[in-house]
């Protein structure tokens, strides 16, 4: 039985009251599966339908057509069970400004009807670095402190399946490092793992399978070794001080000082760099690398097909 069933799930927002019109639709007819115990990525640029998908799975929103299964649970017909098997990290900084940590995660376990739960709730603080904040009121803290928060909050009852919507957005490396290094011990442990990130080493470097979203369609979705050997080209990199002529500048991705050509062959390599010199560029750290989860991802958005599986 998969942990989480994506069965052709459609989503159409109504339109504005002063735009009437068909609506906007979000969602159409997804249908992927996520295996028990699996760490899966869910990419895709703003608005390809990442967070109405996770919406619809936590049971925030309604699908307009479709189901959606956790462990063989409707998110619908059986909100109550499927909800328990959740923990959900949303993108919004959400807290309650009257409790301190530690009642905060009290109160979120008694909504699951757990009672004495502080042997759970101090592993929860040591391991995501908040354990000298468990008497600290909720609005004292950092922003990255209160993602904290809601990592543990997500994870207070023991969820199976977990659910991280941009969990690292706007966070130090730090928080980074130690929310991996714990998702990735329960995830071993065998907990599922669902992730919305626009961080692609992120998920590159966690994720065994992926699911890209365009424009609320699924337009690869494949393990996370296949979609790099799909790629169809090597990088040649390199930095300059001076700004690309237009006729290169369509080719590349641009970062600052950092210039990135998809290069099939050694030919298209020289002719790249043979291009730079003749508009009195000088290319600098010119190194060639191998396709990395980025490339792939903007191949794919561009209307270059990767592996579907």
């Amino acid at each position: 039985m998969p942990a989480i069933s994506f069965q052709s799930v459609c989503k159409t927002y109504p339109p504005a009251r002063n735009q009437p019109g068909t609506g906007l639709q979000a969602l159409s007819s997804v249908s992927f599966d996520i295996q028990q115990g699996e760490f899966f990525g869910l990419l895709g640029p703003n608005g390809a339908g990442k967070t109405s998908l996770i919406s619809i799975l936590a049971g925030l929103s309604r699908a307009s057509s479709g189901r959606v299964l956790v462990h063989g649970q409707d998110v619908l017909l059986d909100y109550a069970n499927a909800r328990r098997l959740l923990g959900v990290v949303p993108q919004e900084l959400v807290f309650d400004p009257f409790f301190t940590v530690r009642e905060a995660l009290r109160i979120q376990s008694g909504y699951f009807g757990i009672r004495r739960n502080d042997d759970w709730i101090d592993e929860l603080l040591a391991s995501l670095g908040l354990a000298d904040k468990a008497g600290a009121n909720m609005r004292q803290l950092s922003g990255g402190m209160k993602r904290r928060v809601l990592v543990a909050q997500a994870l207070v009852h023991r969820p199976q399946v977990i659910v991280l919507d941009e969990p690292t957005a706007g966070v130090d490396v730090e928080l980074r490092q130690t929310l991996w290094q714990f998702i990735a011990k329960l995830n071993k442990q065998g907990s599922t793992v669902l992730l919305t990130t626009h961080y692609l080493e992120e998920a590159e470097a966690l994720c065994s399978r992926i699911a890209m979203l365009k424009q609320g369609r699924v337009v690869a979705l494949a393990q996370t070794s296949e979609l790099l050997r799909a790629a169809s080209s090597n990088v040649l990199r390199f930095k300059i001080d001076s700004e690309l002529p237009m006729h290169l500048k369509h080719q590349a991705r641009i970062t600052g000082r950092i210039v990135q050509f998809p290069a099939h062959n050694a030919h298209e390599i020289e002719q790249f760099l043979a291009a730079v010199r003749e508009a009195g560029l000088v290319a600098e750290d010119v190194e060639i690398r191998k396709a990395d989860l980025e490339d792939v991802f903007l191949e794919v958005m561009n209307e270059k097909p990767a592996v579907v599986a």
